[in-house]
């Protein structure tokens, strides 16, 4: 049996005293698991995905990312958390050439960001993410703006991602993206719809 990498009970995001972006959000995330997250445009995704990567805190509820209650955490604490999950020190060029080999882009490792393509900008930003090993991947829109053959290489480094063992949580508009994952979330008005 996993254990739950996440868990978020009862969250709920509120702007500005009466905006509800996010009401009473219900979730457990499996160690392993792909997850993705779908709805139509406002209904609370990225605010979620903000929550659940430290970029934003809850208004209320319980974000608890493994087994750490955020409940109290102040903006210094989701930062401090933040570097602890996801930056772990400067890596080296080995870690770096070996996850642009991946990315299938280990000969452009010269280029400047204005000389690759959207889809090249796109897997950089795979394997930049990868470098320091992360359990837990977060990918808003990952395969937004890209044509079919580089929608197809993002999923295939996705699959290749999640059969190592990582945790996907994607956040996505494409029905084919979402088809991908174990399971899809779907958010409307903020709240899980199915």
């Amino acid at each position: 049996m996993n254990l739950a990498l996440l868990e978020l009970k009862n969250v709920s995001k509120i702007y500005n005293g009466k905006v509800r972006a996010l009401d009473g959000i219900n979730l457990a995330v499996e160690t392993g698991e792909w997850v993705a997250i779908m709805g139509p445009s406002g209904s609370g995704k990225t605010t979620l995905m903000n929550i659940i990567g430290c970029m934003d805190k809850a208004t209320g509820g319980e974000v608890i990312p493994d087994g750490i209650d955020l409940s109290d955490a102040d903006n210094q604490k989701l930062t401090e958390i933040r570097r602890e999950q996801y930056y772990h020190g400067i890596p080296d060029l080995n870690d770096a050439m070996t996850e642009l080999r991946r990315v299938g882009l280990e000969d452009r490792a010269k280029h400047l960001p204005s000389q690759l393509s959207g889809g090249e900008q796109q897997r950089v930003c795979i394997a930049r993410a990868l470098i320091n090993y992360p359990v837990l991947i977060l990918a808003d829109e990952p395969t937004g703006n890209l044509d079919e053959a580089n929608q197809n290489l993002v999923m295939k480094i996705f699959h290749e991602l999640h059969a190592e063992g990582h945790t996907i949580i994607t956040v996505t508009h494409s029905p084919d993206v979402g088809r991908e994952a174990q399971r899809c979330i779907v958010l409307e008005h903020g709240r899980i719809k199915s």
